[in-house]
């Protein structure tokens, strides 16, 4: 700008009159005229008006103000391979997680850790992977650490009661201080995500091939696999450790274990007085994560409950109001197989249903190829259109909300 005009905006007080909105970098101002012709009642105005040459215009550069930064904001900058690796859940043995430290480093969201001996290195060796995770997003770190039956690593955090024998035996109250002693010792040795309790209504023999519940359950009794579970739940947020109920809608009843077969709930009908009941009570307690189970649900969904729908989004999602993570049963049962649908078919038939995270088994030679193809599928789902990339995000905000990352915070 001459100077000439910038010493008369600031004589006549422009300066202030032209400052630009924040989203603008240029704008162009009319070069007024100044001097007697502007001031009232002046003889020459009309004339001036009517015979003044066209005004000049000038450009003044203005620099424009970042926006606010959001999740949203920084989620729409990553590539669909970043995007979809948040989504997968790596499976590994317990005695060898840096066997898939290259998965970390490619951004998995999750690690599941199988096994039923822990080494005693556990802690250090994962903090090496978490260390691998770029950006700093370490993956969750989960085991299944039920109790009776099903413990991981109980000769590291200790031994705990079935859920059926603490539902029997304990109260409330002390099946939450029991589980806030194991997470506390969990989190130790650096497990963030523990996939229980198991909310399931079931009074069977199990588990077994025929009932995948049995003694996992906290009982039969509507009211109290309510509020054990929900006791349980709360004790492990207590205790630092993030809790996934299981098995929604309700596996209790079921016609079979869909590990190893394809198998049904109790007719829907049935379910909604029953096994859904601990986990609307777990819901109204404001758990953060819910599993889905992979057994078909008569008279709601004709598909396993974990690539539907009508079960996540129309139930879980909106009937019950949960917006908290979804994640899969492992979809390398057979229920989903027998349904047709391989591992990476049924991930991205997963997330497209309203699931945020994806679980699968592997044996140790064929977990990066799996993840692989996996990963690829979502990508290509989201190219084809089959997928919204608008969905995949949010799933993905939902994961590191979940985690308590914070995309803005660097």
């Amino acid at each position: 700008m001459p100077r000439r005009v910038r010493a008369a905006f600031r004589s006549l007080g422009f300066a202030a009159a032209f400052i630009l909105p924040a989203c603008a970098s240029l704008t162009e101002v009319p070069h007024l005229p100044v001097g007697p012709s502007l001031a009232a009642g002046s003889p020459s105005a009309s004339a001036s008006a009517t015979s003044a040459p066209r005004p000049t215009v000038i450009v003044i550069g203005v620099e424009a103000t970042p926006p606010p930064c959001t999740v949203d904001g920084i989620l729409a900058t990553w590539d669909l391979s970043r995007l979809a690796e948040q989504t997968v859940v790596i499976p590994v043995d317990e005695t060898n997680v840096l066997s898939i430290r290259g998965e970390v480093a490619a951004g998995a969201g999750g690690v599941i850790l199988f096994g039923s001996y822990a080494p005693a290195n556990l802690g250090a060796e994962l903090q090496s992977l978490d260390a691998a995770a770029p950006s700093g997003i370490a993956p969750f770190i989960m085991t299944d650490e039920e109790g009776g039956v099903v413990q991981r690593m109980a000769n590291l955090v200790g031994s705990i009661p079935s859920a059926r024998q603490m539902g029997a035996t304990m109260s409330a109250a002390q099946i939450q201080q029991l589980a806030t002693g194991l997470a506390q010792r969990m989190r130790a040795v650096g497990v963030t995500m523990d996939l229980a309790p198991v909310l399931d209504v079931d009074g069977g023999q199990g588990p077994n091939n025929f009932d995948a519940d049995g003694t996992r359950s906290f009982s039969a009794n509507v009211g109290i696999a309510s509020n054990d579970g929900v006791a349980f739940a709360t004790g492990l947020l207590a205790g630092g450790v993030t809790p996934v109920v299981k098995h929604f809608p309700g596996l209790g009843g079921a016609a079979g274990n869909t590990d190893v077969v394809a198998a049904a709930t109790l007719p829907w009908s049935q379910l909604q007085s029953n096994g859904l009941r601990p986990f609307e009570a777990a819901i109204a307690a404001q758990v953060p994560a819910v599993m889905i189970a992979n057994a078909t649900v008569p008279g709601l969904s004709s598909l396993p409950a974990s690539i539907s729908s009508s079960v996540i989004t129309g139930v879980l999602r909106q009937r019950l109001g949960f917006q908290g993570l979804v994640i899969t049963d492992s979809l390398s049962a057979v229920a989903i197989s027998s349904a047709g649908y391989s591992v990476p078919q049924a991930a991205v038939a997963a997330l497209r249903a309203g699931a945020d995270m994806v679980l699968y088994n592997a044996g140790p030679g064929s977990v990066a190829q799996l993840t692989d193809q996996t990963v690829a599928a979502i990508v290509a789902a989201v190219n084809s259109g089959t997928l919204s990339r608008a969905a995949l995000q949010s799933s993905v905000a939902r994961v590191l909300g979940a985690k308590g990352a914070n995309l803005c915070a660097a």
